[in-house]
């Protein structure tokens, strides 16, 4: 009877601090994900991302990141913009056009990580947004929350998937939902547009090849092969999104703190290559964008420039 009442309690309060979907899974190992995280790292599709390798067995078992670890509380936020860059300009992904995500959500899951301890008792917990060894998109899809397109990103039948995902792992049982089924179908859309071929087969991404990770993660120089391939985005990519016909059903946000500059919507290319280090920590205060630096950004640009 607790079980029902706590999960319901939870997910109403999720969306009431603004979350736009809450699922429930139970803590345990990620049995079918194990051996996919293995090969995706022996082939080394992570590129740089030497961080993928630490804590194996971490992101596989959340019950070795929060002791007596009995549910996992996944949470989707909106990020969908309501006005959209200008198009004869460098690209940023839409997730990086406001405050950093990391602050926004952080803020709010120890919102509701106190609402459960005041309103419950004594629950140990932590949240989780993207910065741990947690398998975000994994909970997420066993939370009933959507399907892992073959874009590998999480898709909503109702929402699409310019959404974030996080995290509260609880010691307390809650009732689990149900995983939700594939909605892809036939469609290859994702696949066909990359510019990049990143994505090599349907639900395998190299993410090596990725235009995200070729803008924000890779430290070194971007590799002559992909010139010309970049489509002019200077932080980030949403092709395998923008195509996905199910993100028709993307409403935009409602969250103040994800409202862009107004440089960042209309800056031409001309302007950004002039962006001054100055000009770059006023725009991008509290951004994402600071991850890759300036230095990273114009470095970008440049090799867009070419």
């Amino acid at each position: 009877m607790n079980k029902a009442k706590y999960s319901l309690m939870i997910k109403k309060e999720a969306l009431r601090l603004g979350f736009m979907s809450c699922g429930i899974s139970k803590a345990d190992f990620l049995e079918v994900e194990a051996p996919r995280l293995e090969k995706w790292l022996n082939q080394n599709m992570h590129g740089q991302m030497q961080y993928m390798e630490n804590h194996f067995d971490k992101r596989l078992d959340p019950r070795l990141l929060v002791e007596g670890a009995k549910s996992v509380v996944s949470l989707t936020l909106n990020y969908y913009p309501q006005e959209q860059q200008r198009e004869d300009t460098f690209k940023i992904s839409k997730y990086a056009y406001g405050e950093d995500y990391h602050f926004v959500i952080k803020d709010k899951l120890k919102d509701l990580l106190a609402f459960i301890q005041d309103n419950i008792g004594e629950v140990d917990g932590r949240v989780f947004v993207d910065s741990a060894p947690v398998l975000d998109k994994a909970w997420a899809a066993k939370s009933g929350l959507g399907w892992i397109g073959k874009n590998n990103n999480l898709i909503s039948r109702q929402s699409g998937s310019f959404f974030f995902i996080a995290e509260l792992i609880l010691d307390l049982e809650l009732d689990a939902d149900g995983i939700t089924t594939d909605h892809c179908g036939t469609c290859t859309k994702c696949i066909d547009a990359c510019p990049t071929n990143a994505i090599e087969q349907p639900y395998i991404v190299n993410g090596s090849k990725c235009i995200s990770y070729l803008t924000i993660e890779l430290k070194d120089a971007i590799p002559d092969e992909f010139q010309g391939e970049i489509d002019d985005w200077m932080f980030g990519c949403d092709v395998c999104q923008d195509v996905c016909p199910w993100n028709r059903f993307a409403k935009p946000h409602s969250e103040p703190r994800f409202s862009p500059k107004e440089e960042l919507i209309n800056y031409n290319k001309q302007e950004w290559k002039e962006l001054t280090r100055e000009l770059f920590n006023g725009i991008y205060k509290k951004s994402a964008v600071k991850r890759t630096k300036y230095e990273g950004l114009m470095r970008n640009i440049d090799f867009l420039s070419r």
